[in-house]
């Protein structure tokens, strides 16, 4: 596991962190989606980088 995954993985978990507080604050979803798609896209580089 190299430096660039190990970023793209903390990215990944902090947008989802991000994912988790808007949708507590009851923000609008087309917001809260997106941030949900980069979330996954990162999470999913993150894993396929690993394998």
């Amino acid at each position: 596991m190299n430096t660039s995954t190990i970023v793209i993985l903390f990215l990944g978990l902090f947008l989802l962190g991000g994912v988790i507080s808007f949708w507590k604050q009851k923000l609008p979803r087309g917001i809260t989606l997106l941030l949900a798609l980069g979330s996954g896209m990162c999470l999913a580089t993150a894993l396929m980088r690993i394998a």
